[in-house]
């Protein structure tokens, strides 16, 4: 980190483009191409040079070390978004001997540099590709160190269980007694902890990443009819013939604030047609993928075993009883309440019962609780081992046993704070961000 970077960290064409810069060369790069006062935490006006020639006016900040992003010497330029002056201003800072940041390289030496843990790091990509008001306000929740802090806290319980244990290794007489007959009761209150949170980790998922809904069901039964009003416009082509959907065509509303992927798929049959087939196939993988079952069933039909197929799997599903309009489809219903599934009659046709199935949908994929701390399937895998390492330790007879589990627990929370995590892993994490972030 002994150089200075500078990428611009916005899109080009907009009305205003902003270009950073960090690293000990920031100050002097920028008063080589800003022609204006320069003081720490001020925003200036001024004109923005390639050599002698004014390429654009704009304005100018600079950030003195540490009191920065990255906790380096920084600044940001504010100029005009279009094309032309974005590529003459990046050239300009280009000849000063600067060199183009990497990927996410403004956020990883800000995590190198101690202003932010791993967890807060990650969270400032979260936040640029929220798609959701829910995905976006839980990644600001982490940004600001929620998750970060209930971790240091846990890591403090188990910190000191782990002195404890070691203290009665070392003097047995004194403190074996008082320290064993207490340990697993403290021990399970700490794994109890971790597992809500995992719990609340698989359901939160869906915050950041988006709910998955495949419709599936046979041919005819109203599937893409289905899709179509759900989204509120005419996305899959809807005809009377059998097998009209071949591929997976996709699509996303927000359901209370959550990015729901809803997938239109082929009806499930036994098909001689190869394009058919395949569409087929895809369907049947989605079913593996998906959050959450839509299994459409024609009212006025009794259930294939396609359907009763579906109707036991283990996921989340609802039975859409379609076409009310032609049938009540009472039947059907009552033959999927049998497999225990919920059935929800629509007629996609004249819109009833759309709403109420896209209200019990958002009742069905949102987080238990509102606060989304953990979002990320690396944060799941981390605490998920932990508890593993005090389940271990719960079982363990050997005094030096339980305190090897203890460290192990602690090494897996190092991990999501980064503490612990090997370069391998921070170069990972830091490759998904966009360059200027």
């Amino acid at each position: 980190m002994n150089d200075t970077i500078y990428a611009l960290a916005t899109p080009i064409g907009g009305a205003i483009a902003v270009i950073r810069i960090s690293g000990p060369e920031a100050k002097t790069g920028l008063e080589k191409v800003f022609k204006g006062k320069i003081q720490h935490k001020y925003m200036t006006h001024g004109i923005i040079v390639d050599g002698d020639t004014p390429v654009d006016d704009g304005m100018g900040v600079y950030f003195a070390a540490p009191n920065s992003y990255t906790g380096e010497e920084m600044a940001e330029l504010f100029i005009h978004g279009g094309y032309a002056v974005s590529k003459r201003v990046l050239g300009a800072i280009g000849k000063t001997g600067l060199r183009p940041a990497a990927p996410g390289e403004f956020t990883q030496r800000a995590f190198l540099n101690g202003k932010m843990d791993l967890t807060r790091a990650e969270a400032v990509m979260d936040l640029v590709c929220a798609s959701s008001s829910r995905g976006a306000a839980s990644a600001l929740e982490q940004l600001r160190g929620s998750l970060s802090d209930m971790i240091f806290a846990i890591q403090d319980k188990v910190t000191d269980l782990l002195s404890g244990v070691d203290a009665a290794i070392d003097y047995p007489e004194e403190l074996e007694e008082d320290v064993f007959s207490s340990l697993p009761g403290d021990m399970a209150k700490v794994k109890e902890e971790l597992d809500r949170l995992i719990q609340n980790g698989f359901a939160s998922r869906m915050v950041r990443e988006g709910v998955k809904i495949a419709i599936l069901g046979r041919p005819n039964a109203g599937k893409s009819t289905l899709f179509n009003a759900m989204l509120g416009e005419e996305r899959a082509i809807v005809t009377p013939e059998a097998g009209t959907t071949r591929d997976i065509i996709e699509g996303a509303l927000l359901i209370n604030g959550i990015t729901a992927r809803l997938f239109d798929t082929a009806g499930l049959r036994d098909s001689d047609n190869q394009a058919e087939s395949i569409g087929i196939s895809r369907a049947r993988e989605t079913v593996d993928k998906a959050d959450l079952l839509l299994i459409a069933i024609d009212g006025g039909q009794g259930i294939t075993e396609e359907e009763a197929a579906l109707l036991s799997h283990s996921a989340k599903r609802i039975a859409v009883i379609c076409k009310s309009d032609i049938s009540d489809g009472a039947s059907a219903a009552k033959e999927a309440e049998k497999y225990g599934v919920e059935a929800i009659t629509v007629s996609a046709a004249t819109g009833e019962g759309i709403s109420a199935l896209i209200d019990r949908i958002g009742e069905l994929t949102a987080p238990e609780t509102e606060s989304a701390l953990v979002t990320n399937i690396r944060h799941i895998d981390a605490l998920s081992n932990a508890s593993a390492a005090l389940a271990s330790a719960l079982r363990a007879e050997d005094p030096e046993c339980v305190a090897t589990d203890l460290r192990a627990c602690l090494l897996s929370l190092g991990e999501i704070t980064g503490a612990c995590a090997d370069e391998e892993v921070i170069q990972r994490i830091f490759s998904r961000f966009c360059v200027g972030k």
